[in-house]
């Protein structure tokens, strides 16, 4: 159960009020320190902690354990629809804002925006109930596991086997509902942390040392970038249709001239010039296309050059990355920071600003970027095939190095399992790989595993958190107890 953190004298340490006050540290992306001398040094806290889980059955100890897995529900579905229903709150606003924008009747197929309303709250409710009911089962086993066999012979075992149950209650989301890039995304999360493991262990830290790159991040982007932007073109079917949404408003390109692409990249005739030429003339360029062209530039950006076209697609890019990053980074720092903007507004709005345009300029940078290497690979090479695509989209995760350092892991890792997601989805539909008909939710399969290798690094191998994710954890589910050493 969640220990006091009590000093020996009964006063709170120092890093609680840290946790309380949501302190913030320098620009490394880590919250504060939680490492405490003051706590791993005292003697009363480690035997408050050990007698957490300590069998002796009383009234008091099941009530407590009882009370930390009632706790532990409640918070941990306040997360989940505080999250969701935020998405859905922007979505619905969003949808509201091109609706009265167009002046277009409804489509059909379409929702209304009272279904759109009731399909939001529906998802949020699901989504609190998933990430309640994974809190509460994972507190559950782990203290059952803990009275019944007690702490110390089941401290190396006990989370890792919490969290492999808890695993299925991805399932209240929906029986029917796929979340594949959910549960690669953990997976991927998973892998991180037992590569932190494995590089600070004797055995295993040779072995793991290569992890240890120092652009590494760099690297991961760019890989994920040749699969993620060669579907963009190619298949877009491939990636899920959220994203898919996202990589072609970002990717500022109607869909003929994707279509366009598509047709000369994979050697096949023309199926849409037309469509292409009156899209043009829709935005005031009159353009004559050859069905006989052997690359695609005067489809991508019609009469301009090349280079003029990546100026001119950059600044155009850089006014839609803003409307993405905006929300990102004021929203929460008013959420986070609201008891400091009267003493520190203009650090806090500034840090913000700040983010916001150094954050909107790499995703600028990366999709006009991806346009101009295409380009010239194209150019160099006098054809356009799928190997030149895959090539020329490589580079492109190179813009990254603009982020700071502790936001490039997670967008690396973000689109690596997007990337993974739509490599398998082709390899599937090409029909190299066989889906196993037996196992029907492997996506729940891979997310408990992947939960379960979470929470035993959580409960056994603290330090490989970064702190602003321990702290989240620690609020759910407490603080693990330590395992004694002999």
């Amino acid at each position: 159960m969640s220990p006091s953190r009590q000093t020996a004298n009964g006063s709170r340490c120092s890093c609680v009020l840290g946790e309380i006050d949501g302190i913030t540290g320098d620009d490394s992306g880590e919250l504060f320190d939680l490492t405490c001398n003051h706590c791993n040094g005292s003697n009363s806290i480690k035997s408050d902690l050990s007698s957490s889980c300590s069998p002796s059955g009383s009234k008091s100890d099941d009530s407590e354990k009882l009370r930390r897995i009632i706790v532990a529900s409640i918070k941990a579905f306040s997360i989940g629809t505080g999250i969701k229903g935020g998405l859905a709150i922007f979505s619905i606003f969003a949808r509201l804002a091109r609706r009265r924008s167009s002046s277009q009747s409804r489509r059909t197929g379409d929702f209304s925006n009272s279904e759109a309303i009731a399909m939001g709250i529906k998802e949020t409710l699901r989504y609190g109930l998933f990430l309640g009911t994974f809190a509460g089962t994972f507190v559950s086993v782990d203290e059952a596991i803990c009275s019944l066999a007690g702490d110390q012979r089941t401290a190396k075992w006990r989370a890792l086997f919490a969290g492999l149950v808890a695993g299925p209650s991805m399932l209240l989301t929906g029986p029917n509902t796929q979340h594949t890039s959910l549960a690669v995304y953990i997976l991927m999360r998973a892998a991180v942390l037992a590569s932190r493991c494995g590089i600070k262990s004797k055995r295993f830290g040779s072995i793991c040392k290569p992890l240890t790159w120092k652009h590494g991040d760099l690297f991961l982007m760019c890989l994920s970038s040749s699969q993620i932007l060669s579907s963009y073109i190619l298949k877009q079917e491939s990636l899920p249709s959220s994203y898919k949404s996202f990589l072609n408003k970002q990717g500022g390109k109607d869909l003929s001239i994707i279509q366009g692409v598509k047709d000369i990249t994979s050697a096949k005739p023309f199926t849409n010039l037309r469509e292409i030429e009156k899209y043009y003339k829709s935005v005031g360029v009159d353009i004559k296309l050859d069905p006989n062209m052997k690359v695609p530039c005067s489809i991508i950006h019609g009469k301009e050059s090349c280079t003029k076209h990546a100026l001119t697609f950059f600044l155009q890019a850089y006014k839609r990355a803003l409307r993405v990053y905006v929300p990102v980074y004021l929203i929460p720092a008013l959420i986070v920071h609201r008891q400091d903007l009267l003493k520190k507004q203009y650090s806090i709005l500034g840090k913000g600003l700040l983010g916001t345009a150094r954050s909107s300029l790499f995703l600028s940078t990366y999709c006009s970027s991806s346009w101009a290497w295409t380009c010239l690979l194209f150019r160099i090479f006098e054809t356009c095939s799928i190997p030149i695509v895959a090539i020329a989209t490589f580079p492109t995760g190179l813009a990254l190095a603009i982020e700071k350092k502790s936001r490039r892991i997670e967008i690396s890792l973000y689109c690596l399992a997007r990337a993974i997601e739509s490599f398998f989805t082709c390899m599937t539909d090409a029909g190299y790989i066989r889906p196993p008909r037996i196992l029907r939710r492997a996506d729940v399969v891979v997310f408990s595993v992947s939960t379960a290798i979470i929470m035993h690094c959580y409960a056994q191998e603290r330090e490989v958190f970064r702190s602003k994710y321990l702290n989240v954890l620690d609020w759910v589910c407490g603080v693990p107890p330590p395992c004694e050493k002999t």
